[in-house]
């Protein structure tokens, strides 16, 4: 791959996750401080992630695969983006707000599709070329974290009773404006699909892979797939507004930890199937769920603020050891046939059914302890999911079958 093209593309993951990073982590926070919303409107607002999920494949599968350029349509959504972004960040109540948040996401998701297929299109070797590439995506969501921390200071106390976290979604929108405009320079990506081919709604869906369920040990990992996004869905609901509710000084910058720790934990994740396999892997990845909410549910913003600190970081763990690790499991099930309907499917098992369960239910638990003063009884809460996470472990620990022997092409994978 040429340099130039390198750095476009690298350029093009940076603002795609900076743009995301950019509101995503403070939303609870600014619809509850600044909108009044409830929990359950806020688990509703989260919750047009899996919507946008669901929705995703008819836009990719329907028309960017057979009628025009991946990256034209990228400019065209991340525009569009723009300017739903800036009527969020004009809204001036939750009613207001959550119908444009709506139509973003369900914008918004296709791109992350959209944006691996353009880089996809331009390597040789993906498995070497494209980690290089993706990593810059992790580095937009730590920088728009940081900015909001450390150069803004819009999750400050001060600020955050003057408003200011609403220009979360301001720079989000001229970040999306300006991937809009930058896609339109991006190497031409036809679409290759047969215009003529009769397009069935099993295969934008991946449902065609659901013949995989026969096979017992991949059902109890779709399961365990779907309850273990109930958890997933209190932190991304749930920790930005803790952190600040409590008193910790720039939460958004510290939760920043928690992607720091993702890509290093991504390292390590071929040493664990090597050395332990596939079943002990995710086990690993579903424990670091009970313990990380322990963790939030006895530290404080003073001398327990280490155990946050840890809790936060143990996002690595709880990430790339579960879905991570679960997407190459997937891979290695499915067989070629199968594998792109095969993601599909636990792509909307996760981000689509389990997300949108999860939020659900966040926002319920969130509701039901809330204190008369307006606080929260956050021990309870996080409690909660720390034993959702423990139900999971026993269930995925009794009835899925290790499978040892079968993880050595997994490993191989990786390694490349």
């Amino acid at each position: 791959m040429l340099f130039g093209i390198k750095v476009r593309l690298s350029f093009m993951m940076f603002l795609e996750f900076f743009v995301w990073g950019s509101w995503y982590v403070t939303m609870g926070t600014f619809l509850g401080a600044n909108l009044g919303a409830t929990g359950t409107q806020i688990g509703a607002a989260f919750s047009t992630q899996s919507f946008g999920a669901i929705i995703a494949p008819f836009i990719i599968g329907l028309i960017a695969d057979r009628y025009f350029n991946a990256e034209k349509i990228l400019g065209i959504l991340h525009l569009t983006g723009a300017a739903l972004l800036f009527f969020c960040y004009s809204a001036d109540s939750f009613v207001s707000f959550y119908p444009f948040i709506f139509m973003y996401m369900v914008l918004y998701m296709p791109t992350l599709a959209l944006v691996n297929s353009i880089s996809f299109r331009q390597m040789k070797d993906n498995t070497k070329e494209f980690a290089p590439i993706r990593v810059w995506g992790t580095v937009g969501w730590i920088a728009a974290g940081l900015a909001i921390s450390y150069l803004f200071y819009w999750d400050s106390v001060d600020s955050m009773k003057d408003g200011l976290l609403k220009n979360t979604f301001l720079m989000a929108s001229i970040a999306s404006l300006a991937l809009g405009v930058f896609s339109f320079t991006l190497p031409k990506t036809p679409p290759r699909a047969d215009k003529s081919e009769k397009v069935k709604v099993s295969d934008l869906l991946g449902l065609d892979a659901i013949r995989l369920l026969k096979d017992r040990n991949f059902a109890v990992f779709f399961i365990a797939s779907i309850l273990i996004c109930i958890p997933l869905a209190f932190y991304y609901q749930n920790a930005n507004p803790f952190l600040a509710e409590i008193g910790v000084t720039d939460p958004t910058g510290k939760m920043t930890i928690g992607q720091i720790s993702e890509a290093f934990f991504l390292l390590l994740l071929p040493f664990f199937f090597k050395r332990f396999g596939f079943k002990t892997t995710l086990l690993v990845g579903m424990m670091a769920w009970v313990v990380r909410y322990a963790l939030f549910a006895v530290g404080d913003a003073g001398g327990g603020l280490w155990l946050l600190i840890v809790g936060i970081a143990l996002h690595g763990i709880c990430y790339d050891f579960f879905f991570v690790s679960g997407q190459i499991y997937t891979d290695s099930k499915a067989g070629p046939k199968f594998q792109s309907a095969a993601q599909g499917l636990i792509t909307l098992a996760t981000y689509g059914i389990g997300m949108l369960i999860g939020f659900g239910v966040a926002g319920f638990v969130t509701d039901l302890y809330l204190q008369s003063d307006g606080t929260h009884d956050w021990q309870s809460i996080w409690m909660i999911p720390s034993g959702i996470a423990i139900l999971v472990v026993l269930f995925f620990l009794i009835l899925f079958k290790d499978e040892l022997k079968n993880i050595k092409p997994i490993t191989k994978t990786i390694k490349t």
